[in-house]
């Protein structure tokens, strides 16, 4: 009686444990897209209008994280008291994992040994792989996945919806909840701004509660490829009769009416973000989702039909409102900020060092605008926080020489500014690796995540993807 209690207790502890790590992560998961717009109102709340978001309330998330993390290595340590052998189990992930991170020492201690600027690299290129390598070791329950995929799918709409209703709200508004009185641009020392506009436009790009439109649509891209995973169930496993039968059922007929709705919705709101590297992403899920579907072909030639429609569509937008899809000075900083990056990787094959480029280099650097060289300058003489360029010369303020950051446009680059030729090959060679692991796993929620990461490491090619909590923690 007594070894039953004990053995019953235990069962029970670890049963909480559990319970208590996925309910904390669903919380986690469901107010990362929200980080943003809380943070900015609780800033002005705390400390008034015009202040860069307080560090303490940034960090919540990465305070949630932490804890999971502390229950996910508790129970993996009483997981390894009955199973010693699994304790150095690791495979080419988590080797890959490690030596990057152990590049990242030696590269940063060799090269600027600035804490701070490692500090900021180690936030946006490792914590996200760090927690990677611990909760893949516990176990996570089916109800939870179910759960995960229902909440992103609800807040999604939720997030587009606000982010519809932000596209009509005044500037005074957006002012009034904390967000900066500048539209567009970035500056480290100030709240966030509300919107960005395409340039040369007085039109917005939906951002909804996050930091930009770019990071809006990143996110986008995971509940969009869960809920086409889900119109695609019936097919990404070797077709039966009975699962015929089953796509007429009147419930299926509900289910699939229901995520087609949602996937138009969502469509059209990764289009409103008007970032083409979003859209090329959305295209690729779709692509990949139904190459691996193995539709029937009468649907297969449906789908083509659509999708030349879709492509007459995109070609007449390109035709009608070109300033708007090519947007000249972003395209070119898209073509030119890769190129710098190569040739930085060329003169310094062994890395700058972490934090040196992308999402931390700007967060200690000055905040840039660059304009044509016959462009006007004069709208931020009083706004001394910026550092305005026309063409390649500094001209505000003129009492300094600003440094600005080195954005390379491309995650895969910025790691091999940062780490090196060698993480640069580790860091690609991560991606394929949990690609090909995801691609080889039939169930409905790894194939789900396998179109979202897929989509994420291509939209890596052309922005810092993983900067954003919402999309590296989910």
């Amino acid at each position: 009686m007594i070894l039953f209690i004990i053995l019953n207790s235990t069962f029970s502890i670890k049963f909480m444990l559990q319970k208590f790590r996925e309910w904390l992560t669903l919380f986690l998961i469901a107010l990362l897209p929200l980080h943003a717009l809380l943070v900015t109102v609780g800033t002005k709340f705390i400390a008034g209008p015009g202040n860069a978001p307080l560090s303490y309330l940034v960090l919540w998330k990465e305070s949630v994280l932490a804890i999971i993390l502390l229950l996910a290595l508790f129970e993996f340590l009483r997981t390894w008291k009955q199973k010693k052998q699994s304790l150095f189990a690791v495979d080419a992930a988590d080797v890959i994992i490690i030596l990057l991170l152990a590049l990242s020492l030696i590269v940063t201690g060799v090269t600027h040994g600035e804490i701070r600027s490692y500090a900021f690299g180690f936030k946006y290129d490792f914590i996200p792989l760090i927690a990677f390598i611990l909760v893949r070791r516990v176990e996570w329950s089916d109800p939870f996945k179910e759960s995960v995929r229902r909440i992103l799918i609800i807040i999604a709409i939720a997030i587009a919806l606000i982010g519809i209703g932000f596209l009509f709200l005044p500037q005074k508004a957006f002012e009034w909840l904390g967000y900066s009185s500048m539209h567009s641009l970035y500056v480290p020392s100030g709240p966030i701004a509300a919107f960005q506009q395409i340039g040369g436009t007085a039109l917005r790009r939906m951002q909804s509660t996050m930091s930009g439109p770019n990071q809006l649509g990143l996110w986008l891209l995971i509940p969009f490829a869960l809920v086409f995973t889900s119109i695609l169930r019936c097919h990404l496993a070797p077709t039966t009769s009975r699962k015929i039968l089953s796509w007429f059922s009147s419930r299926d007929r509900r289910r699939y009416c229901c995520s087609l709705v949602i996937i138009i919705f969502l469509s059209v709101s990764i289009l409103l973000t008007f970032s083409r590297s979003a859209w090329v992403a959305a295209a690729i899920i779709l692509i990949a989702g139904l190459l691996r579907a193995k539709l029937p072909e009468r649907v297969q030639r449906l789908v083509v039909r659509i999708g030349g429609i879709f492509f007459f569509l995109a070609l007449f937008a390109v035709i009608l409102f070109p300033n708007v899809v090519f947007r000249t000075a972003s395209t070119r900083d898209h073509f030119l900020r890769p190129l710098e990056a190569v040739d930085t990787i060329i003169q310094n094959p062994f890395g700058l060092g972490l934090g040196t480029a992308g999402p931390a280099s700007n967060r200690v650097s000055d905040a840039c605008v660059f304009l044509p060289a016959d462009g006007d300058a004069s709208w931020a003489e009083s706004k001394s926080e910026l550092c305005v360029f026309l063409g390649d010369e500094q001209v505000l303020p003129i009492d300094r020489i600003c440094k600005c950051p080195f954005l390379p446009e491309n995650w895969y680059l910025q790691i091999g500014v940062e780490l090196g030729i060698a993480g640069l090959l580790l860091f690609v060679l991560l991606t394929f690796t949990l690609l090909k692991r995801l691609a080889t796993n039939r169930d409905l929620f790894s194939q789900g995540v396998f179109l979202a990461f897929l989509g994420v490491s291509i939209a890596a090619l052309f922005l810092h993807t993983w900067e954003d909590s919402a999309v590296a923690y989910t």
